[in-house]
């Protein structure tokens, strides 16, 4: 990674984006995020831009002098409408374009499904319990995959079960067909975004990742 790489961050406050906050520090990266409260936050002033992802303008001043782009973006509160995911990432996507930044790693759910799945029981099971009890914001996370299939981007959504908070990180096994687990720590999951950041790997992919 180069020693002068900067990371836009959104989502940067929630249950997954805090630890790679935290992730990013311990390993000296500099980064900028978007934060709708600072006040709640222990960033220093140049470390966070205060604003809401569904602000275009907010998202191309996040990106200045960044060199790639990280989403953490979860539900959030229920003052989020169920349509945030796709009016986030198209705003990113227009964004980056702008910036000429290509790398854009993302989360999402187990619910995500790409052509290439061979899903099995309980990830189906656990996908149609996701359409059952929050339809909306679950087509809605769909819809925000096809869009980035639609980008020209080196994009990587990564496809989580349950996020655990913890700063234990136990080993993770990684599968693009289907999710190899029930749980994962969110620190396995930070350090698992970082190497994603110059790694090819998961380019244009959407791995699932799970705790061992």
């Amino acid at each position: 990674m180069k020693p002068t790489i900067k990371i836009a961050v959104i989502g940067g406050t929630g249950k997954a984006g805090s630890f790679l906050i935290k992730e990013l520090k311990k390993q000296h990266i500099k980064f900028k995020a978007m934060v709708r409260n600072p006040e709640n936050s222990n960033f220093s002033p140049e470390q966070f831009l205060k604003g809401n992802v569904s602000d275009y303008e907010t998202v191309v001043s996040l990106l200045k002098d960044c060199d790639v782009v990280i989403s953490m973006l979860g539900m959030g509160t229920s003052s989020n409408p169920s349509t945030i995911f796709t009016t986030a990432t198209a705003n990113i996507i227009k964004a980056m374009g702008e910036a000429n930044i290509k790398r854009y790693i993302v989360i999402t759910g187990l619910n995500v499904d790409t052509p290439s799945d061979d899903k099995g029981e309980k990830s189906k099971m656990a996908t149609g319990w996701m359409m059952t009890h929050y339809p909306e914001t679950t087509k809605n996370k769909q819809q925000e995959y096809e869009l980035l299939v639609k980008s020209d981007l080196d994009w990587t959504m990564v496809r989580l079960p349950m996020i655990m908070q913890t700063d234990e990180k136990p080993e993770i096994n990684i599968s693009l067909l289907d999710c190899p687990g029930d749980a994962i720590s969110a620190t396995s999951l930070a350090k698992f975004v970082i190497d994603q950041i110059d790694d090819p790997t998961y380019i244009r992919k959407a791995p699932f990742i799970a705790n061992i």
